[in-house]
């Protein structure tokens, strides 16, 4: 159990530490413009992830499962995170 709870605050810290990188790179140079929308959707995506992520490996017990249904969801999450940033498929959520 604390283990487990360990997980979640280590998938806390670390949207967190990643979320900071833009952050700092915003007070460093006027070429990174993060919004807040962009900081609550990158925090989202994120937390999301990690946290489904977190329950697939509490909730799948066969392990070649679990690799292959935490491999989709990374790929989803980075294919998306494209999808938002430079518009890959060229959907109405693209960004720049």
């Amino acid at each position: 159990m604390v283990t487990q709870n360990k997980r979640l605050i280590g998938i806390v810290l670390s949207v967190a530490f990643i979320l900071l990188i833009p952050f700092i790179g915003m007070q460093l140079t006027d070429e990174v413009s993060w919004t807040l929308f962009d900081f609550v959707v990158a925090g989202i995506l994120l937390l999301g992830t990690g946290l489904l992520c977190e329950l697939v490996m509490r909730t799948v017990k066969n392990v070649d499962f679990q690799i292959g249904i935490l491999a989709v969801i990374l790929i989803s999450l980075f294919l998306l995170w494209a999808e938002i940033a430079v518009g890959i498929f060229g959907t109405p959520f693209a960004g720049n």
